[in-house]
Order: C-alpha cells, then sequence, then structure tokens
C-alpha cells in the first residue's frame, strides 16, 4: 500500500468511528471465538513502501506534456513549429525511400533473373522456356490412357529454335572479331 494509500485509510477509519449516535457495530472474529490469547495484542510493525511508479509515470507526464505543448506551438513570427518541420523532413525522405525501394526491388529482380539463367543454362540448353514442364503440369501418376501429350515435335522445334540462334550468335562474333582484327591491321 502506497503512503497515500495509508492516509486515506487512516481517515475512513477516523471517519467510521465518528458515526452519529454512537452505533458501533460489533467484529468477530474466528481466532477470538477460541478463548485463546495468541498475542493479538501484537501488531506488525510499519513498513516503509515507496510510492510505486505510477506514481511517477504521472508526475512525469506533467513536464512530457509541456514538452510537447511548447514544441507544437509555432515560434515566433509566425515560424513553424518544431514538429512541422520534422514531419515536412519525413514527407521529403518519402520521396527518396520510393526511389530507393523502386530500384532494389530492381536489383533483386534482375537477381532473380540471372540466378534463375545460371542454374538452368546446364540443364536445359536446348529449351527456351522458364522451365520444362510448362506444357504438362500435374501429376504424373493417375494419368487416363490417351490424355498424355507427345510433346516430340515441341522439343524438336524448340532444339532447332535455339540452335538457330545460337548460329546467328556465332556468325555476329565472328563478324566482329573479323572487323576487329580488320582496324587493328588498319593501324
Amino acid at each position: 500500500m502506497s503512503a497515500l494509500g495509508q492516509r486515506a485509510a487512516c481517515v475512513a477509519r477516523q471517519a467510521r468511528q465518528a458515526r452519529p449516535n454512537g452505533v458501533r457495530s460489533k467484529r468477530t472474529y474466528a481466532s477470538e471465538s477460541h478463548g485463546h490469547d495468541h498475542g493479538h495484542g501484537h501488531h506488525a510493525p510499519p513498513v516503509e513502501e515507496s510510492l510505486g511508479s505510477a506514481f511517477y509515470i504521472a508526475i512525469g507526464a506533467i513536464p512530457a506534456s509541456m514538452f510537447v505543448y511548447s514544441i507544437s506551438r509555432p515560434g515566433k513570427d509566425g515560424q513553424p513549429s518544431a514538429v512541422s518541420t520534422w514531419l515536412e523532413k519525413l514527407s521529403d525522405n518519402k520521396e527518396k525511400w520510393e526511389t530507393r525501394a523502386h530500384l532494389t526491388t530492381a536489383a533483386i529482380q534482375e537477381a532473380a533473373r540471372d540466378k534463375h539463367l545460371f542454374y538452368n543454362i546446364e540443364r536445359n540448353r536446348h529449351i527456351e522456356l522458364s522451365y520444362p514442364e510448362v506444357f504438362q503440369h500435374g501429376s504424373p501418376f493417375n494419368v487416363p490412357a490417351g490424355h498424355s501429350v507427345n510433346l516430340d515435335q515441341v522439343v524438336s522445334h524448340y532444339r532447332k529454335q535455339h540452335l538457330d540462334e545460337e548460329e546467328r550468335k556465332a556468325t555476329k562474333l565472328a563478324a566482329k572479331a573479323e572487323a576487329a582484327a580488320a582496324a587493328a591491321a588498319a593501324k
């Protein structure tokens, strides 16, 4: 019990004793009904208790609220308050954060594309698709007869397309190498 609570209890006891007509109700306790004296005349020694954290928080709220009020008021000569200038700084940073988030997202997506490219370049050299199972999604088990599709023509088409693309790249590289050799010889 805090010091304020002890004082309130003392005032309540005094008010209870000052009843009109001197009427008091008799109190009986189980320990008194035995007729034995167990040292009921002795009371516990008084204990010094602190006011508690709630008291200090309530007292600390007063200067804190005064501080918040003072920084929220506009300054002399119509200057904006400290809170307004702080909020304006945050809104200016919002555009920077959006730009930074956009660049980060683009970098992560590019890294994911590169990772996918490096992981799949050795496995699926002849297929330009993101993964070969794109044509047949679903479980390979319990497929009724006649429902599976023969993909040999599709695979050969993409294999041929890949080889043609590689051949085009090789001729382009060879042409660049010849042009570089010719430029080096001309110097």
